[in-house]
C-alpha cells in the first residue's frame, strides 16, 4: 500500500508538547500526572511564582484540607500518590446533617449516614493541603514526561488547525497540540477561546478555617443548616476539624475582621459544645460563593477542568471531587485517542469527554445550588418540609445507601482512574 492509500492517522510532531495545561492547582498537576503516564508529553503553565519550602521540606499546619471522596481515594492510588498521604488522611466514617440555629444546637430528624452500610470502606477521607500538594509537586518534579513552568503568565492563546501557540508575558511562546485550562472559575482560557459562563453570586462567603477541640470526633463529619448559610466540620488527623462556615457576605466580612477570641466567641453558638472546649488552629481564610458553569467544556484543541468549567457551592463537599472526575475522564478519552492513532485535540474526540462529564457536572452544579436556596434561610414551613424529607430518608435505608455511594464517587459511568485502575 502506498502513502496515498494509507489512513488519515495524526501523526506526532515531535518538536512540540502534546499538552499544554494552564493552572497548577490540584486537579492541573493531577492531569498532568495523568496524562504522563499515559506516555503523552505534558508542559503545564502557571502565574504563580514556586512556593517556598521549609529546610526538612514539611509545610506548617494551615487549616486548609479537602474532602476527597472514595473514587478519588482509588485515583490517588492509580496515581501512585496515595501511600505518599495515607499516613495523614483521616478516614470519613460517619456524617451527619442537620438544620439548626445559633445556640439551639442540631434538630432531632437529623440525617445519619455510616460507612458500614456499603462495602467498599469509609465514604472518603480528609487530607491537609500541606500533605497533598506537596506529593502531587513532587510527583511532578519527578516524572520525565512533564516540563513545569512557574511564574509564566499567559496573555494569547492561538488555536490552530493542528495545534495551539500560547503567548507569555516575556513574549515567549509555548507549542501543543492540545490546551487543557485548569486555571479556575475566571478561567482565562476559557475566556480567550470566547467560551461564555453562566451563573450568579449566592451573597454567600466561605469562612475557612481549622480548630483543635478536646472530645475526639470519631471521624464524623457535620453539616448545620444555619440561616445565614451551611456550616461544615470536617475531621482531621487528631483532635482537629476543619470548617467550612458559609455565612452571608456582610456578616461574614464582619467575623473575618474580628481577632481570634472575638472570631471563636462568633463561632461557637453555632459549632457548640459536642467537641468541648475548641481552639483557632492554623490560618483563616474567605472566599466568596457562587455558581459559574461554562456553556462549552470542550472545544477545537481546548478543553476546561474544574473549577473552570463548573464552580459550584461547597455545601455538598464536592468541588475537589468533580474536577478531579473531569481530569479522570479527560485523561482516559485522550490517552484512548491517542492509541487509536486519532488526533486527540480534535473537536469530536474532545466531545467525548464533554458528553461524558456535562451531565454529571451540570446535575450536581443545579443539585448544589437549590440546596443552598432550600436550606440558607431561617421560613419555618421551608424548615419543616427539610425536616420531613431528613426524616424520610433516615426511613429508607436503601435510599441512604444510595446518597452515600452518590457522594463517595460509585455510581454511574467511572473513569478507571477513579476505579483505580490504570488507563
Amino acid at each position: 500500500m502506498d502513502n496515498a492509500d494509507r489512513p488519515a492517522i495524526f501523526q506526532p510532531m515531535t518538536d512540540k508538547t502534546d499538552i499544554l495545561i494552564v493552572g497548577a492547582g490540584l486537579n492541573g498537576l493531577t492531569l498532568a500526572l495523568a496524562l504522563a503516564d499515559g506516555g503523552l508529553s505534558v508542559r503545564v503553565v502557571d502565574g504563580a511564582p514556586r512556593p517556598d519550602t521549609t529546610p526538612d521540606g514539611a509545610a506548617a499546619f494551615d487549616g486548609r484540607a479537602y474532602a476527597l471522596a472514595f473514587s478519588s481515594r482509588r485515583m490517588l492510588g492509580a496515581l501512585g500518590l496515595w501511600d505518599k498521604v495515607r499516613r495523614d488522611a483521616q478516614p470519613i466514617l460517619k456524617i451527619t446533617a442537620s438544620d439548626g440555629r445559633p445556640g439551639e444546637g442540631p434538630s432531632p430528624l437529623a440525617l445519619h449516614f455510616d460507612h458500614a452500610e456499603i462495602e467498599e470502606g469509609p465514604m472518603g477521607f480528609m487530607v491537609e493541603d500541606r500533605h497533598l500538594r506537596p506529593a502531587l509537586l513532587d510527583a511532578v518534579a519527578a516524572h520525565a514526561g512533564i516540563t513545569h513552568e512557574w511564574d509564566q503568565t499567559v496573555t494569547d492563546q492561538r488555536i490552530e488547525p493542528a495545534g495551539v501557540t500560547l503567548t507569555l508575558l516575556d513574549g515567549t511562546t509555548r507549542q501543543g497540540r492540545l490546551l487543557v485550562g485548569c486555571d479556575g472559575r475566571g478561567s482565562g482560557t476559557g475566556r480567550r477561546a470566547g467560551i461564555q459562563r453562566i451563573g450568579h453570586p449566592y451573597g454567600q462567603t466561605a469562612l475557612v478555617c481549622a480548630l483543635s477541640h478536646e472530645v475526639p470526633h470519631h471521624g464524623t463529619a457535620h453539616q448545620f443548616f444555619m440561616p445565614g448559610g451551611p456550616l461544615a466540620i470536617l475531621p482531621l488527623k487528631g483532635n482537629r476539624v476543619s470548617i467550612v462556615w458559609s455565612e452571608q457576605s456582610a456578616e461574614a466580612a464582619r467575623i473575618g475582621a474580628l481577632d481570634a477570641p472575638a472570631y471563636l466567641e462568633a463561632l461557637r453558638p453555632r459549632f457548640g459544645d459536642f467537641l468541648g472546649e475548641i481552639r483557632l488552629e492554623g490560618a483563616r481564610f474567605s472566599y466568596p460563593l457562587g455558581l459559574s458553569l461554562a456553556s462549552r467544556m470542550a472545544a477545537p484543541r481546548l478543553a476546561l477542568v474544574g473549577d473552570a468549567a463548573h464552580a459550584i457551592h461547597p455545601i455538598a463537599g464536592q468541588g475537589l471531587n468533580q474536577g478531579l472526575r473531569d481530569t479522570a475522564a479527560l485523561a482516559q478519552v485522550v490517552i484512548e485517542a491517542r492509541r487509536r492513532g486519532e488526533d486527540f485535540g480534535r473537536e469530536d474526540v474532545l466531545r467525548r469527554y464533554e458528553r461524558w462529564r456535562r451531565f454529571d457536572a451540570t446535575t450536581l452544579a443545579l443539585a448544589t445550588d437549590t440546596f443552598n436556596r432550600l436550606f440558607s434561610n431561617d421560613n419555618s414551613i421551608l424548615r419543616g418540609i427539610r425536616d420531613l424529607g431528613m426524616g424520610a430518608v433516615n426511613a429508607l435505608p436503601g435510599l441512604r445507601r444510595g446518597f452515600i455511594r452518590e457522594a463517595a464517587g460509585l455510581t454511574g459511568d467511572v473513569p478507571l482512574l477513579l476505579q483505580g485502575r490504570p488507563i
